[in-house]
C-alpha cells in the first residue's frame, strides 16, 4: 500500500486518471491544480469540474491549489508530505500555438515548474519515484524529414525505412530542429528529469507521449485533438483541420493504458530513463480517419473546414516505437484501439457537453 501520492495537473486528463487510480491503492492522494487550463484555452477547457468530482467522491483526496511556478509554495507543499512515495507530474502548458503568445508563461510552467518539483522532491523525499509526462515534441520537426509516402487517407513511412514496422525510437535526435516554444520548454524539462535521475540517483521516469487521450480530457481547439474532435462531432460545433491535407498521423493512447504504464514503472523504477509511449504501430490514425470514426460513433456528420497552414513544429507522421518500455515492463499491454478510445470519449462526454 502506498502512503502518499502527489499528482500535479490533477484535474486534467492524465492527472485525473492518476487520481482515481491511486485513490484505490494509496492512503492519501494530494492533487495540485490551479485551473490554468481555463486561462490557456478558455472556460470550456476548465478542469474545475474534474477537481470537484475528486473532492466529492474520494475520501482520501486532498486538493492543493498551488501554482507550480511558485517555488516557495511547491517546496512548502512537498516538505509537508512526510510519507511521500510517488509523484506524477502532468501539469503543463500543452499547446504549440499558445506558447508563442506567452513564451515566459510557457517556459515558467513547463520547465521552471518541473525544476521546482524535482528539487522539492530531492530535498524532502529523495526516495520517492518521480514520473514526468513529457512529449514527443521534444524531437521537434525531425520526424518530418523521414521518407514519407502519401496514401489516400494518410501519410505513412516508406516501408523500406528501418522504423517503418515499429515506429520512431528514443534514439532520434532532439537537436537541430524546429520544436515550437512549447517543444523547447518541454525538452528542457525532459532533460532536467533525466539529469536529476542520473546525477542525484533519483527514481525518475520520463514518458514522451504522442497523443494522450480519453474521456477525462477537457479538449479544446489548440489541444486534445481526439477529445475535441469527438466533442465537435457530437455537438455540431465546426472544426478546422490544419495542414498536411488532413492526412497527418498520430498514435493515440488511452489515459487508462498510460496510467498502467506509470504504475509498472513505479513498481520497478529506473533512474532518468526516457520512453516513447503511445499507441505504437497498432493504435494510430490520420485526421481523416479519425473524422470518419467520430461520425460513425456519434451518428452525425462533422462540419469541418480545411486550412493549408499547418502548425509550426507539428508532425506529419508520428508512431511511437514502444519496444523499449515493453522490454523493461513486459507485463504491460495496450487495451484500447482507436474505435474503443473514441467510443469511450463519446459515451462519457456526451451528457457533459450537452449541459
Amino acid at each position: 500500500m502506498l502512503r502518499q501520492v502527489l499528482i500535479t495537473g490533477s484535474g486534467g486528463l492524465i492527472g485525473g486518471e492518476a487520481v482515481r487510480f491511486y485513490a484505490d491503492v494509496a492512503d492519501e492522494v494530494v492533487g495540485v491544480d490551479n485551473d490554468m487550463r481555463a486561462y490557456f484555452f478558455g472556460e470550456e477547457a476548465s478542469t474545475s469540474w474534474a477537481v470537484a468530482g475528486h473532492e466529492s467522491s474520494l475520501d482520501n483526496y486532498r486538493h492543493a491549489s498551488v501554482d507550480i511556478r511558485d517555488r516557495d509554495a511547491v517546496l512548502g507543499l512537498v516538505a509537508g508530505l512526510d510519507r511521500l512515495d510517488l509523484v506524477i507530474h502532468t501539469a503543463a502548458q500543452p499547446s504549440h500555438d499558445w506558447a508563442a503568445k506567452e513564451p515566459f508563461t510557457d517556459f515558467d510552467v513547463n520547465a521552471v515548474g518541473t525544476l521546482n518539483l524535482l528539487e522539492a522532491v530531492r530535498r524532502h523525499a529523495p526516495e520517492a519515484t518521480f514520473i514526468f509526462t513529457s512529449t514527443n515534441k521534444v524531437y521537434g520537426d525531425t520526424p518530418n524529414r523521414l521518407p514519407l509516402v502519401e496514401l489516400e487517407h494518410r501519410w505513412t513511412l516508406d516501408e523500406q525505412h528501418e522504423w517503418a514496422t515499429f515506429g520512431i525510437p528514443e534514439t532520434m535526435s532532439i537537436d537541430s530542429s524546429t520544436h515550437s516554444l512549447f517543444g523547447a520548454s518541454k525538452a528542457a524539462a525532459d532533460v532536467l528529469c533525466q539529469e536529476y535521475g542520473r546525477y542525484f540517483d533519483m527514481n525518475v521516469g520520463i514518458f514522451r507521449g504522442g497523443c494522450l487521450t480519453g474521456p477525462g480530457h477537457s479538449g479544446a481547439q489548440l489541444h486534445g485533438f481526439l477529445a475535441y474532435l469527438m466533442k465537435c462531432t457530437s455537438t455540431g460545433t465546426p472544426y478546422t483541420v490544419f495542414g498536411y491535407k488532413g492526412k497527418q498521423v498520430r498514435d493515440n493512447i488511452h489515459a487508462d493504458d498510460l496510467i498502467l504504464a506509470f504504475d509498472a514503472f513505479r513498481k520497478a523504477p529506473r533512474q532518468g530513463e526516457a520512453y516513447n509511449i503511445g499507441g505504437g504501430p497498432d493504435v494510430n490514425c490520420s485526421m481523416l480517419e479519425a473524422i470518419e470514426i467520430c461520425q460513425e460513433v456519434a451518428g452525425r456528420e462533422l462540419e469541418w473546414t480545411y486550412t493549408e497552414d499547418n502548425r509550426i513544429g507539428d508532425h506529419i507522421w508520428w508512431v511511437s516505437d514502444i519496444r523499449k518500455f515493453r522490454e523493461h515492463y513486459p507485463d504491460w499491454e495496450l487495451r484500447y484501439d482507436i474505435r474503443g478510445i473514441l467510443e469511450d470519449i463519446h459515451d462519457e462526454g456526451v451528457e457533459r457537453w450537452a449541459s
